[in-house]
């Protein structure tokens, strides 16, 4: 089932784009998640900033609280947390601060959204949180399996988002920028909705996943 990221109006996002998405994605019934990032709209949450394991917790419980009152009157669920930009590679490289959106996780009782085989891993398993594994279709990755998060990382070319597809559903890996297959097995595919062909990659990657199961 297809779900989505909101912005809860730190790096992106206001309380009208809130209330306009979640009511349109009560009516198309999909699922949303909360997309917390940095205060930094004018970076738009891309640069990395010095916090606290308290001021991550405070930072995501306060956005992830701002979306779910949005929630609540459309009547649906929180169904997950995903970190945005910069916090969500702060957040593979440390498994405190990993831990205390796990904390707000466990306060909401939802997964939460991430890159396998990073602290977003280890810390939700430790802490007993859910874990979806991600992979970002439309990002270069290392040979390390971390993503490219810049501008010049996006791959935004139809026929390369569906190949890297059919790659990962068929043999379970993924070619690096460096020409190393890294194994990626994962639970959930995620496109960027800022790309200007969002819409066409999603549904070239959509019709992907229904060729792959026939």
């Amino acid at each position: 089932m297809e779900s989505i990221n909101v912005a809860c109006g730190m790096h992106a996002g206001d309380p009208g784009s809130m209330h306009t998405i979640v009511t349109k994605a009560a009516e198309a019934d999909v699922l949303v998640g909360a997309h917390q990032g940095l205060p930094d709209p004018v970076g738009f949450g891309r640069r990395t900033m010095d916090l606290a394991v308290e001021e991550v917790r405070d930072l995501v419980r306060y956005q992830v609280g701002a979306l779910s009152g949005f929630l609540g009157a459309a009547g649906i669920p929180l169904n997950h947390i995903k970190p945005h930009g910069a916090l969500y590679a702060m957040l593979a490289r440390s498994e405190a601060l990993m831990s205390a959106l796990c904390d707000v996780a466990l306060q909401y009782g939802v997964q939460v959204y991430g890159l396998a085989g990073t602290c977003h891993e280890s810390a939700a398993l430790t802490l007993g949180v859910p874990f979806v594994s991600e992979l970002y279709v439309d990002l270069d990755y290392r040979a390390d399996g971390t993503v490219i998060v810049n501008r010049s990382g996006h791959v935004l070319d139809l026929d390369r988002a569906a190949s890297r597809t059919r790659q990962v559903l068929e043999h379970g890996t993924l070619t690096a920028v460096t020409g190393e297959q890294i194994p990626a097995r994962p639970d959930t595919i995620c496109i960027h909705s800022d790309l200007p062909n969002a819409v066409e990659l999603a549904t070239t990657v959509r019709q992907a996943i229904r060729d792959q199961r026939g």
